[in-house]
């Protein structure tokens, strides 16, 4: 799908997570700032990928290409993991090789290290508010000393299964796609597949109750908590084994595309803009 003239481009980035290295100097410059004379966005439904492709301002033949964040990983000003924006050439076979050789691996690379340490992120915070419930729980006070009821024990429960079934569907969201690339028998941890299996089960638990919950009809609250509380648990319990597995498992560089095709330039974008 293409946008054709910098008023078009904005419409097209409305409602999109942002480019994911939008805080990239020559990109994030470029769509924010300059007049975009040519824009396409580019998506690959298959790979949930969706790169943005400009005409590089101030360079008749010259282009930027940068990519989305994908869904669920929204942010991405300044993620330390995004890839540069890079610039292709005005030919069609090195711009392709470009893409294929340097961009898409980075991005690959850099959507794998997101998804995993938005993961850590949340079975640490799920974590930190289990050790405090827990604390709260033995004590059977709150951490001001004051005594805690056993309605309040009760709300206080409700409240921590309700924060972590919320946080959890990021693990529900990213880890299959993780889970995945995973090879234990080739790591320094064989012996993590069994907990691998038993994450890869929980998921699957949670995407059934999601999937009841999205469509077919209320889930009373306690049938909900009673049922989602195991998988999480179970991440709890063997988080270390997948994010161990996960970092190990990032996708590699591709094998470099053959260019057999002549290198003709690239013919430069009419500018949107015309005269009625």
């Amino acid at each position: 799908m293409a946008c054709l003239g910098r008023d078009l481009c904005a419409p097209c980035l409305a409602g999109r997570p942002g480019p994911l290295d939008l805080g990239q100097r020559r990109l994030g410059r470029a769509v924010q700032s300059e007049r975009i004379p040519y824009s396409a966005i580019l998506t690959d439904a298959e790979q949930s990928t969706t790169l943005l492709f400009v005409e590089r301002p101030g360079r008749h033949l010259d282009y930027l290409v940068g990519a989305f964040s994908p869904e669920g990983l929204e942010g991405g000003y300044g993620d330390p993991h995004a890839p540069p924006s890079i610039v292709l050439p005005p030919f069609p076979g090195r711009a392709a090789q470009a893409l294929t050789d340097r961009y898409l691996p980075a991005y690959e690379q850099a959507v794998h290290a997101r998804q995993t340490a938005a993961i850590a992120s949340v079975l640490g915070d799920i974590r930190s508010e289990y050790d405090t419930w827990q604390a709260m729980n033995a004590a059977g006070r709150y951490s001001d000393a004051t005594p805690l009821s056993a309605a309040a024990l009760g709300a206080s429960t409700e409240l921590f299964l309700d924060h972590a079934w919320r946080r959890f569907l990021t693990v529900v969201d990213h880890a299959p796609t993780l889970l995945d690339r995973c090879r234990p028998a080739h790591s320094p941890w064989p012996d993590d597949a069994a907990a691998l299996s038993r994450l890869a089960g929980a998921v699957s638990d949670a995407e059934a109750l999601l999937d009841e919950i999205v469509h077919g009809g209320a889930v009373p609250e306690q049938e909900r908590r009673a049922r989602a509380w195991p998988a999480i648990e179970i991440w709890l319990t063997d988080g270390e084994a997948f994010l161990r597995q996960a970092r190990l498992s990032a996708p590699h560089r591709r094998p470099a595309l053959p260019v057999t095709a002549a290198a003709h330039p690239l013919a430069a974008a009419r500018p949107a803009y015309r005269s009625h």
